[in-house]
């Protein structure tokens, strides 16, 4: 035989063994204080259920099919980790509510720790003292009521710049009646980063008098998308810790790219603003994140991490959250508003009944524009930019339907299959903003109203639901309020998700773009 067959024989043989024993060993040791939620079948030896997932299929798709089989409430295996996938708004509201602060803590993945600076990015730090000081830090100094309004001039310079070069772009292609073709996906995605961006660092980086060059800026912007991209890819250590050594994918590798490419460009930013700090710094209307971040971190020693490191991995968290959650919730908004052209024709009356078509919209209009809201409503609860909730038990617990879940279990909320119960909502395939209007009109977006709950509820829910939300409706409601769209193929828009950290549009999302406003207005 061979030599080297005879090794990689040798070497195969003596991983199984090594794989089986620990299998036993530990489904031995785990008896004792294991969660008694009923197991989907198909699990596989070591492996569990890791053999369900994967390729181009919808890992929340594929829960909420095996919802339909094994009822609201099972576990599955994903190698060596039990994860409870809760599947109801009951069970839901239990986690979030009686049982918050057992679940208040996230999982350590692979990702978190390489692209999340260690566990110092908030998004993805376990529940304890730095976790709520910064949150703390953060809620006050960007996302609380006043600080939204404070910094409503950078959304009303950004949105008016960008309807503004829309037009031009109309005008130079000779004012085509059907208008220029667009894509919208790409189009959201650089306004909502430029204003998280101005918001966060006080940059620039997409449209006129940007801060650097197109380049630069899809450079940056490409590296954001593989962040989110890659909390999505599967890594074998994650599952099964122990083989973390098996690094076949690759995925480690390009996430330690990935994580030092950002960091050289949120260094860049910190060095900035500590240089105009000693050229005499910022007045209050023109402080940004990063800025206010410099003062408090300088005063006060918040953990174990150093201050810069805190600072660049805040910053870019919420440049990330801020940008990506409301460029996907536009993208599908108006997707849906393109396959629904009576609900289309509904938002452009109510816009130029509150509004009408001698000015632009303002913020202030938005309480007016109810069925706006509605629209909204119905498109998170239809596309959940997250459609994933992902928890961990920091103890043990007993649900109330009596089931014990102990420490260290991973709960998975699908937010998902609990939009889309018939029980709450008839006919939960179709689009209706209507339903909004009517019986489910005091539901809550901000994590109250449990059977509908795109941001998450409880203490971990996401901080900034009340500035997205600010910036969908007001994008939405100015180019649907500046520009007729069309979908140029005049079929349905493709709606086809994909994975990752947030549920993004798959396909680019082309629409022709012409004005219906004076052209005065666009100048």
């Amino acid at each position: 035989m061979d030599s080297a067959l005879f090794f990689f024989l040798s070497f195969l043989f003596t991983l199984i063994v090594i794989l089986s024993s620990r299998h036993v060993y530990y489904s031995k040791k785990a008896k004792a204080k294991s969660c008694t939620v009923p197991q989907a079948d198909g699990a596989w030896p070591i492996i569990g259920h890791m053999h369900l997932f994967g390729g181009q299929q919808l890992t929340h798709k594929i829960l909420g099919a095996m919802a339909d089989k094994h009822g609201s409430a099972f576990t599955i295996k994903l190698g060596s980790h039990n994860i409870l996938i809760v599947s109801s708004w009951e069970m839901a509201r239990e986690c979030f509510t009686t049982h918050d602060r057992v679940f208040s803590t996230r999982p350590s993945i692979l990702a978190s720790k390489l692209l999340g600076y260690d566990y110092a990015m908030l998004g993805f730090a376990p529940y304890g003292s730095y976790w709520r000081e910064m949150r703390k830090i953060t809620t006050i100094e960007l996302l609380s009521s006043s600080r939204i309004d404070l910094l409503k001039h950078i959304r009303a310079s950004e949105v008016k710049s960008a309807i503004r070069e829309l037009y031009s772009t109309w005008a130079s292609k000779g004012s085509v009646k059907g208008g220029v073709l667009t894509d919208m996906k790409q189009w959201f995605g650089d306004l909502t980063y430029n204003i998280a961006l101005r918001m966060v660092g006080g940059k620039r980086y997409f449209g006129a008098n940007a801060d650097c060059d197109g380049r630069e800026a899809k450079r940056c912007q490409k590296l954001m998308r593989d962040f989110a991209y890659l909390f999505g890819v599967f890594v074998l250590s994650d599952a099964i810790p122990f083989l973390g050594w098996l690094t076949f994918n690759g995925y480690e590798k390009i996430m330690k790219k990935t994580a030092n490419d950002l960091d050289n460009l949120v260094e860049e930013w910190l060095e900035e603003h500590k240089q105009k700090r000693l050229l005499g710094g910022k007045d209050t209307k023109e402080r940004d994140f990063m800025d206010s971040l410099l003062n408090i971190l300088e005063e006060s020693k918040v953990s174990s991490f150093d201050a810069d490191t805190i600072n660049k991995a805040t910053c870019l968290n919420l440049v990330l959250a801020g940008s990506d959650t409301t460029m996907v919730t536009l993208t599908w908004a108006l997707s849906l508003l393109l396959n629904n052209p009576q609900a289309l024709e509904k938002v452009q009356n109510e816009l130029d009944m509150h509004v009408g078509k001698d000015r632009h919209v303002e913020e202030t209009d938005l309480k007016d524009l109810v069925y706006l809201q509605a629209v909204v409503k119905e498109s998170l609860r239809l596309y959940p930019p997250s459609p994933l909730i992902l928890r961990a038990a920091k103890e043990d617990c007993t649900l109330s339907a009596g089931y014990h879940i102990p420490a260290g279990t991973r709960l998975m909320i699908n937010a998902w299959k609990i939009q889309y119960d018939e029980r709450v909502w008839p006919n939960a395939q179709e689009f209706k903003p209507e339903r909004f209007l009517t019986y489910h009109k005091e539901t809550d977006l901000r994590g109250q109203s449990f059977e509908l709950i795109p941001f998450g509820s409880g203490r971990r829910s996401c901080p900034g639901i009340s500035l997205a939300l600010q910036v969908v409706h007001f994008i939405l409601a100015s180019l649907l309020h500046a520009f007729e769209v069309k979908n140029p193929s005049g079929e349905d828009v493709d709606m086809t998700e994909s994975n990752g950290l947030t549920n993004l549009k798959a396909t680019p999302l082309e629409v022709f773009c012409s004005p219906r406003l004076n052209s005065k207005l666009y100048g």
